[in-house]
């Protein structure tokens, strides 16, 4: 009987805390109802357009017929997987993709952070909204008029930079032609264009440092130099650790579109990635299943990875994406 009594009193004790949470709840939805209600449409979209679509990732486990449709195409199970591990082409690709993304982690993601520091140094407020600005519009510019400027800027016949190493004697070089060069001009060319725009999350990252944290290390006598290093960059470490997670998560997803307008098969060797190689598989082929299944590996590499990162900001700072 006591046993009943007290089963039955943790019972109601249960209910009354789901009660009691679920109050909470909703007092809290209604405090910020105009904050969820601005961010509905944000959630309606990411379901629609992220969510939703991945019920056609299970066509990388089918060998998919556009007439039978989803549903109707027979199971093949990892047989595309296999494939793609035993292709010729897959350390390739491996490599292409990882290589550019580290240039571009090692080389692009200071780039931003340094611009910044020397932002927040200036003291001529013309100077720094025009230099700023003249950073921020590559940014803002397609990626066809991009890589066109740069097709056009390395041209062999008539290019800005072959015309420079004509006049110094030296032999003009169609760089987009030679596998040697076609890494260095893709990574420049990121740096160029993203360089200014990533400035804005780190030069709001550092208006939020105490001045009064400066005016103690100069009556210190910390010079610039220091200031930095002991001030501005411990007071912006948590957003650089953020970034930084998000970075070493797409280390895999190199943008198709720059690389599928700027390569050629003559740089196939060190150009072709992963993102490519699903687009002419799966748009130019029409191997959907096969593609899928790429595209599919290439996610679950970067979802490894961005997990890893997190766990280790976990592990090493106070900083984490959760």
């Amino acid at each position: 009987m006591q046993r009943k009594n007290q089963a039955g009193g943790l019972t109601a004790i249960s209910v009354l805390s789901v009660v009691e949470r679920y109050k909470k709840s909703w007092r809290y939805f209604m405090r910020y109802k105009y904050l969820y209600f601005l961010f509905l449409p944000v959630a309606v979209w990411y379901i629609l357009f992220h969510y939703v679509p991945m019920y056609g990732i299970i066509i990388a486990f089918k060998n998919y017929n556009i007439f039978k449709g989803i549903v109707g195409s027979p199971w093949v199970g990892f047989l595309y997987f296999k494939q793609f591990f035993q292709s010729v082409f897959f350390w390739r690709l491996l490599r292409n993709t990882f290589l550019l993304s580290f240039y571009g982690l090692l080389f692009g993601f200071p780039a931003p952070i340094l611009l910044a520091l020397l932002f927040n140094e200036l003291k001529n407020g013309l100077f720094k909204r025009i230099t700023q600005t003249i950073s921020y519009l590559p940014h803002f510019i397609s990626t066809v008029i991009i890589v066109s400027m740069v097709v056009e800027f390395l041209s062999p016949d008539r290019g800005l930079i072959n015309n420079i190493i004509a006049l110094f004697g030296g032999e003009k070089i169609y760089f987009l032609g030679n596998p040697r060069y076609f890494r260095t001009i893709y990574t420049l060319m990121n740096i160029w264009r993203g360089v200014g725009w990533g400035t804005i999350i780190y030069l709001a990252a550092l208006t939020g440092i105490n001045p009064e944290l400066y005016e103690a290390a100069i009556i210190d006598g910390c010079g610039h130099l220091r200031q930095v290093w002991h001030i501005t960059l411990p007071g912006i470490v948590n957003t650089i650790i953020i970034m930084l997670i998000f970075r070493v998560g797409d280390l895999l997803s190199v943008g198709s579109e720059a690389v599928l307008l700027m390569y050629n098969p003559a740089v196939y060797e060190t150009a072709d990635v992963i993102s490519t190689y699903v687009y002419r598989r799966g748009l130019v082929e029409t191997q959907y299943s096969f593609a899928s299944a790429v595209g599919l590996f290439n996610a679950a590499i970067g979802l490894i990875l961005i997990g890893s990162t997190n766990a280790l900001a976990k592990r090493y700072s106070e900083t984490s994406l959760w």
